[in-house]
Protein backbone atom coordinates (compact mmCIF):
# COMPACT_ATOMS: atom_id res chain seq x y z
CA UNK A 1 0.00 0.00 0.00
CA UNK A 2 0.75 3.57 -0.58
CA UNK A 3 0.06 5.72 2.48
CA UNK A 4 -0.29 9.16 2.90
CA UNK A 5 0.35 9.66 6.78
CA UNK A 6 -0.92 13.61 7.75
CA UNK A 7 0.87 14.48 11.04
CA UNK A 8 3.28 11.68 11.05
CA UNK A 9 5.82 13.38 13.37
CA UNK A 10 3.94 13.81 16.50
CA UNK A 11 3.59 10.90 18.60
CA UNK A 12 1.38 8.23 17.71
CA UNK A 13 2.01 9.19 13.54
CA UNK A 14 6.05 8.24 14.30
CA UNK A 15 5.35 5.35 16.01
CA UNK A 16 3.00 3.76 13.44
CA UNK A 17 5.24 5.13 10.50
CA UNK A 18 8.35 3.19 12.19
CA UNK A 19 6.13 0.23 12.93
CA UNK A 20 5.36 0.41 9.62
CA UNK A 21 8.78 0.99 7.86
CA UNK A 22 10.03 -1.54 9.54
CA UNK A 23 7.62 -4.20 9.91
CA UNK A 24 5.73 -3.93 6.09
CA UNK A 25 6.51 -3.22 2.72
CA UNK A 26 4.58 -0.40 2.36
CA UNK A 27 5.57 3.45 1.04
CA UNK A 28 4.79 6.20 3.14
CA UNK A 29 4.30 9.60 2.71
CA UNK A 30 4.75 11.82 5.98
CA UNK A 31 2.81 14.88 5.96
CA UNK A 32 3.41 17.28 8.83
CA UNK A 33 3.61 20.98 9.61
CA UNK A 34 6.16 20.51 12.59
CA UNK A 35 4.24 21.71 15.37
CA UNK A 36 5.66 22.22 18.55
CA UNK A 37 5.00 18.79 19.00
CA UNK A 38 6.10 17.63 15.78
CA UNK A 39 9.77 16.06 16.14
CA UNK A 40 11.05 14.79 12.91
CA UNK A 41 14.42 12.83 15.78
CA UNK A 42 12.03 10.69 16.40
CA UNK A 43 11.75 9.28 12.58
CA UNK A 44 15.51 9.69 12.50
CA UNK A 45 15.92 5.17 12.40
CA UNK A 46 14.06 5.17 9.11
CA UNK A 47 14.51 8.03 7.49
CA UNK A 48 16.73 6.32 5.21
CA UNK A 49 14.27 3.93 3.82
CA UNK A 50 13.25 4.18 -0.10
CA UNK A 51 10.04 3.44 0.98
CA UNK A 52 9.49 7.03 3.54
CA UNK A 53 9.28 10.32 2.55
CA UNK A 54 8.43 13.79 4.02
CA UNK A 55 6.94 16.60 2.94
CA UNK A 56 6.76 19.68 5.90
CA UNK A 57 2.65 21.13 5.39
CA UNK A 58 -0.37 22.63 7.10
CA UNK A 59 -2.98 20.09 6.28
CA UNK A 60 -5.09 23.47 6.23
CA UNK A 61 -3.18 24.69 3.37
CA UNK A 62 -5.41 23.23 0.70
CA UNK A 63 -2.93 23.77 -2.24
CA UNK A 64 -0.22 21.90 -0.71
CA UNK A 65 -2.61 19.22 0.24
CA UNK A 66 -4.07 18.54 -3.47
CA UNK A 67 -0.45 18.54 -4.98
CA UNK A 68 0.59 16.30 -2.09
CA UNK A 69 -2.57 13.65 -2.98
CA UNK A 70 -2.11 14.22 -6.42
CA UNK A 71 1.52 13.42 -6.80
CA UNK A 72 2.19 10.62 -4.03
CA UNK A 73 -1.62 9.12 -5.59
CA UNK A 74 -1.64 6.81 -2.09
CA UNK A 75 -4.41 3.74 -1.55
CA UNK A 76 -5.39 5.18 1.84
CA UNK A 77 -4.71 8.46 4.04
CA UNK A 78 -4.44 8.34 7.57
CA UNK A 79 -5.26 11.31 9.98
CA UNK A 80 -3.25 11.70 12.38
CA UNK A 81 -2.91 15.32 12.70
CA UNK A 82 -4.55 17.15 15.33
CA UNK A 83 -3.48 19.52 18.19
CA UNK A 84 -4.19 17.36 21.19
CA UNK A 85 -3.15 18.34 24.95
CA UNK A 86 -6.30 19.59 26.40
CA UNK A 87 -4.47 22.30 28.30
CA UNK A 88 -3.50 24.02 25.63
CA UNK A 89 -6.48 23.97 23.76
CA UNK A 90 -7.91 26.18 27.22
CA UNK A 91 -5.06 28.69 27.01
CA UNK A 92 -5.83 28.52 23.06
CA UNK A 93 -9.09 27.09 21.21
CA UNK A 94 -9.00 28.90 18.33
CA UNK A 95 -6.00 27.05 16.94
CA UNK A 96 -7.71 24.13 17.74
CA UNK A 97 -10.61 25.05 15.87
CA UNK A 98 -8.21 25.60 12.51
CA UNK A 99 -6.60 22.65 12.96
CA UNK A 100 -8.62 20.19 14.00
CA UNK A 101 -12.10 21.13 12.24
CA UNK A 102 -10.73 22.77 8.96
CA UNK A 103 -8.02 21.14 8.58
CA UNK A 104 -10.00 17.61 8.44
CA UNK A 105 -12.12 19.35 5.90
CA UNK A 106 -9.75 20.46 3.63
CA UNK A 107 -8.12 16.76 4.15
CA UNK A 108 -11.82 15.49 3.21
CA UNK A 109 -12.71 17.56 0.38
CA UNK A 110 -9.24 17.18 -1.37
CA UNK A 111 -9.43 12.98 -1.05
CA UNK A 112 -12.89 13.48 -2.25
CA UNK A 113 -11.81 15.26 -5.32
CA UNK A 114 -8.76 12.81 -5.42
CA UNK A 115 -11.42 9.63 -4.74
CA UNK A 116 -13.16 10.71 -7.66
CA UNK A 117 -10.58 10.67 -10.03
CA UNK A 118 -9.92 7.23 -9.29
CA UNK A 119 -12.50 5.97 -10.98
CA UNK A 120 -13.40 3.16 -8.72
CA UNK A 121 -10.19 2.55 -7.72
CA UNK A 122 -9.85 1.54 -3.81
CA UNK A 123 -8.88 3.96 -1.68
CA UNK A 124 -10.18 4.82 2.34
CA UNK A 125 -9.67 7.64 4.52
CA UNK A 126 -8.64 6.57 7.94
CA UNK A 127 -9.95 9.56 10.61
CA UNK A 128 -7.56 9.24 13.83
CA UNK A 129 -9.82 10.29 17.02
CA UNK A 130 -10.13 9.81 20.90
CA UNK A 131 -12.71 8.71 23.55
CA UNK A 132 -13.08 12.02 24.68
CA UNK A 133 -15.58 13.38 22.30
CA UNK A 134 -17.73 10.78 24.48
CA UNK A 135 -17.85 13.34 27.43
CA UNK A 136 -17.02 11.75 31.22
CA UNK A 137 -18.32 8.53 32.70
CA UNK A 138 -19.57 7.78 36.65
CA UNK A 139 -17.82 4.90 38.25
CA UNK A 140 -19.86 2.57 36.06
CA UNK A 141 -20.41 2.04 32.46
CA UNK A 142 -18.17 1.85 29.37
CA UNK A 143 -17.80 4.15 26.00
CA UNK A 144 -19.49 2.54 22.91
CA UNK A 145 -19.34 3.19 19.15
CA UNK A 146 -22.98 3.97 19.05
CA UNK A 147 -22.30 6.53 22.67
CA UNK A 148 -23.75 9.98 22.23
CA UNK A 149 -21.00 12.68 21.59
CA UNK A 150 -20.67 14.99 24.86
CA UNK A 151 -17.23 16.63 24.61
CA UNK A 152 -15.88 19.03 27.87
CA UNK A 153 -13.18 20.86 26.51
CA UNK A 154 -12.03 23.03 23.45
CA UNK A 155 -10.18 20.01 22.29
CA UNK A 156 -12.55 17.68 22.66
CA UNK A 157 -15.14 19.44 20.85
CA UNK A 158 -12.64 20.40 18.10
CA UNK A 159 -12.01 16.52 17.70
CA UNK A 160 -16.14 15.76 18.07
CA UNK A 161 -16.52 18.29 14.93
CA UNK A 162 -13.86 16.58 13.10
CA UNK A 163 -15.31 13.21 13.26
CA UNK A 164 -18.98 14.41 12.50
CA UNK A 165 -17.44 15.96 9.43
CA UNK A 166 -15.84 12.26 8.22
CA UNK A 167 -19.21 10.45 8.81
CA UNK A 168 -21.61 13.44 6.76
CA UNK A 169 -18.42 13.05 3.87
CA UNK A 170 -19.40 9.34 3.73
CA UNK A 171 -22.84 9.45 4.13
CA UNK A 172 -23.12 12.98 1.17
CA UNK A 173 -20.44 12.07 -0.53
CA UNK A 174 -19.27 8.60 -0.46
CA UNK A 175 -15.94 8.55 0.48
CA UNK A 176 -14.97 5.63 1.95
CA UNK A 177 -13.86 6.42 5.84
CA UNK A 178 -13.09 4.31 8.67
CA UNK A 179 -12.68 6.26 11.89
CA UNK A 180 -11.09 4.54 15.18
CA UNK A 181 -11.75 6.32 18.42
CA UNK A 182 -8.98 5.46 21.13
CA UNK A 183 -7.85 5.98 24.97
CA UNK A 184 -5.18 7.38 26.53
CA UNK A 185 -1.88 6.32 24.86
CA UNK A 186 1.30 6.34 26.02
CA UNK A 187 5.02 4.91 25.27
CA UNK A 188 8.15 6.17 23.70
CA UNK A 189 8.50 9.69 21.87
CA UNK A 190 5.30 11.32 23.56
CA UNK A 191 5.77 14.73 24.25
CA UNK A 192 6.66 15.74 27.71
CA UNK A 193 3.40 17.83 28.47
CA UNK A 194 1.54 14.63 28.80
CA UNK A 195 1.02 12.85 32.00
CA UNK A 196 3.04 10.20 32.12
CA UNK A 197 6.12 11.37 30.29
CA UNK A 198 5.73 14.51 32.55
CA UNK A 199 5.47 12.30 35.47
CA UNK A 200 8.88 10.41 34.01
CA UNK A 201 10.67 13.45 33.44
CA UNK A 202 10.10 15.29 36.96
CA UNK A 203 10.94 12.33 39.00
CA UNK A 204 14.79 12.14 36.85
CA UNK A 205 14.80 16.40 37.36
CA UNK A 206 13.56 15.82 41.04
CA UNK A 207 10.68 18.45 40.21
CA UNK A 208 7.24 18.58 41.92
CA UNK A 209 4.78 15.40 40.59
CA UNK A 210 1.75 18.02 39.82
CA UNK A 211 -1.32 15.98 40.33
CA UNK A 212 -4.75 17.70 39.23
CA UNK A 213 -6.98 17.51 42.03
CA UNK A 214 -7.35 14.24 44.15
CA UNK A 215 -6.31 12.37 41.12
CA UNK A 216 -8.97 10.07 41.36
CA UNK A 217 -9.71 10.66 37.58
CA UNK A 218 -9.66 7.55 35.87
CA UNK A 219 -8.31 6.65 32.16
CA UNK A 220 -8.23 3.35 29.94
CA UNK A 221 -4.30 3.35 29.41
CA UNK A 222 -3.15 2.08 25.90
CA UNK A 223 0.48 1.12 24.64
CA UNK A 224 0.97 2.59 21.28
CA UNK A 225 2.89 0.05 19.32
CA UNK A 226 -0.96 -1.53 20.19
CA UNK A 227 -2.95 0.96 19.13
CA UNK A 228 -0.99 1.47 15.55
CA UNK A 229 -1.47 -2.23 15.21
CA UNK A 230 -5.02 -1.93 15.72
CA UNK A 231 -5.16 1.43 13.33
CA UNK A 232 -3.23 -0.98 10.49
CA UNK A 233 -5.84 -3.76 11.54
CA UNK A 234 -9.07 -1.19 11.29
CA UNK A 235 -7.47 -0.09 7.35
CA UNK A 236 -6.68 -3.49 5.99
CA UNK A 237 -10.32 -4.84 6.97
CA UNK A 238 -12.72 -2.84 8.34
CA UNK A 239 -15.60 -2.08 6.90
CA UNK A 240 -16.10 1.00 5.04
CA UNK A 241 -18.20 3.79 6.90
CA UNK A 242 -17.82 1.78 10.38
CA UNK A 243 -15.98 3.40 13.65
CA UNK A 244 -13.90 1.18 16.02
CA UNK A 245 -13.80 2.17 19.54
CA UNK A 246 -9.58 1.22 20.29
CA UNK A 247 -8.73 0.60 24.74
CA UNK A 248 -6.20 -1.06 26.46
CA UNK A 249 -8.36 -2.69 29.14
CA UNK A 250 -6.03 -0.81 31.52
CA UNK A 251 -9.00 1.64 34.10
CA UNK A 252 -6.22 3.36 36.15
CA UNK A 253 -6.93 6.57 38.58
CA UNK A 254 -4.15 9.27 37.61
CA UNK A 255 -3.08 9.12 41.43
CA UNK A 256 -2.46 5.15 40.96
CA UNK A 257 -0.01 6.09 37.93
CA UNK A 258 1.96 8.28 39.07
CA UNK A 259 2.64 6.18 42.16
CA UNK A 260 3.58 3.24 39.96
CA UNK A 261 5.97 5.37 38.22
CA UNK A 262 7.46 6.03 41.38
CA UNK A 263 8.07 2.58 42.30
CA UNK A 264 9.73 1.29 39.49
CA UNK A 265 11.92 4.20 39.46
CA UNK A 266 12.85 3.63 43.07
CA UNK A 267 13.89 0.12 42.39
CA UNK A 268 15.92 0.94 38.94
CA UNK A 269 17.08 4.70 40.00
CA UNK A 270 16.72 5.40 43.46
CA UNK A 271 16.80 8.26 45.09
CA UNK A 272 19.35 9.49 47.17
CA UNK A 273 17.00 11.20 49.92
CA UNK A 274 13.74 8.92 50.06
CA UNK A 275 11.36 8.00 47.44
CA UNK A 276 10.38 10.34 43.88
CA UNK A 277 6.48 9.76 45.48
CA UNK A 278 7.85 12.45 47.86
CA UNK A 279 7.52 14.81 45.05
CA UNK A 280 3.93 14.03 44.60
CA UNK A 281 2.16 17.57 44.68
CA UNK A 282 -1.62 18.13 44.55
CA UNK A 283 -2.37 20.90 42.46
CA UNK A 284 -6.14 22.85 41.26
CA UNK A 285 -8.03 20.70 38.65
CA UNK A 286 -8.19 21.56 35.30
CA UNK A 287 -11.61 22.93 34.59
CA UNK A 288 -13.83 20.80 33.35
CA UNK A 289 -12.10 17.54 33.79
CA UNK A 290 -13.50 14.32 33.01
CA UNK A 291 -13.88 12.24 36.01
CA UNK A 292 -13.59 9.25 34.17
CA UNK A 293 -13.17 7.54 30.37
CA UNK A 294 -13.39 3.42 29.54
CA UNK A 295 -13.70 1.89 26.12
CA UNK A 296 -15.35 -1.25 25.61
CA UNK A 297 -13.59 -2.21 22.32
CA UNK A 298 -15.71 -5.58 21.92
CA UNK A 299 -16.47 -4.47 18.43
CA UNK A 300 -12.94 -4.48 17.36
CA UNK A 301 -11.69 -7.62 19.16
CA UNK A 302 -14.69 -9.60 17.86
CA UNK A 303 -14.73 -8.27 14.40
CA UNK A 304 -11.56 -7.47 13.37
CA UNK A 305 -9.62 -10.01 15.93
CA UNK A 306 -7.73 -7.56 17.65
CA UNK A 307 -6.98 -7.30 21.39
CA UNK A 308 -4.21 -4.97 22.96
CA UNK A 309 -0.97 -7.62 23.64
CA UNK A 310 0.31 -5.27 26.19
CA UNK A 311 -0.79 -4.86 29.74
CA UNK A 312 0.19 -1.51 31.61
CA UNK A 313 2.66 -3.36 34.05
CA UNK A 314 4.82 -4.20 30.78
CA UNK A 315 4.13 -1.12 29.01
CA UNK A 316 5.08 1.29 31.59
CA UNK A 317 7.59 -0.28 32.27
CA UNK A 318 8.85 -0.20 28.80
CA UNK A 319 7.98 3.48 28.39
CA UNK A 320 10.26 4.55 31.63
CA UNK A 321 13.15 2.52 30.20
CA UNK A 322 12.53 4.32 26.85
CA UNK A 323 12.78 7.91 28.52
CA UNK A 324 16.04 6.84 30.22
CA UNK A 325 17.78 5.45 27.81
CA UNK A 326 17.11 8.06 24.78
CA UNK A 327 17.74 11.39 27.34
CA UNK A 328 18.73 13.28 24.14
CA UNK A 329 15.59 12.95 22.43
CA UNK A 330 13.78 14.97 25.56
CA UNK A 331 16.39 17.17 26.55
CA UNK A 332 16.10 18.56 22.91
CA UNK A 333 12.67 19.09 23.49
CA UNK A 334 13.64 21.09 26.62
CA UNK A 335 16.46 23.09 24.80
CA UNK A 336 13.73 24.65 22.47
CA UNK A 337 12.04 25.88 25.69
CA UNK A 338 9.79 23.01 26.99
CA UNK A 339 10.27 22.93 30.65
CA UNK A 340 7.24 21.07 32.21
CA UNK A 341 5.46 23.90 32.93
CA UNK A 342 1.66 23.87 34.02
CA UNK A 343 -0.89 25.15 31.39
CA UNK A 344 -4.38 25.56 31.28
CA UNK A 345 -5.25 27.23 34.16
CA UNK A 346 -8.41 29.51 33.91
CA UNK A 347 -8.33 32.41 36.76
CA UNK A 348 -11.53 33.76 37.84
Amino acid sequence: MKILVTGGAGFIGCNFINKQINETDNIILNYDKLTYAGNLESLIAIEGSEHYSFVKGDICDRDLVQKTIHNFQPDALVNFAAESHVDRSIDGPMEFIQTNIVGTAVLLDESLKYFKSLGGRNFRFHHVSTDEVYGSLDESGYFLETTSYDPSSPYSASKASSDHLVRAWNRTFDLPILITNCSNNYGPYQFPEKLIPLMILNCLENKPLPVYGTGENVRDWLFVDDHCDAIYTVLKFGTVGETYNIGGNNEIKNIDIVNSICNILDKILPKSDGSYADLISYVTDRPGHDFRYAIDASKIQTKLGWSPKESFDSGIRKTIEWYLTNKSWWENIQNNSYQQERLGVVTK
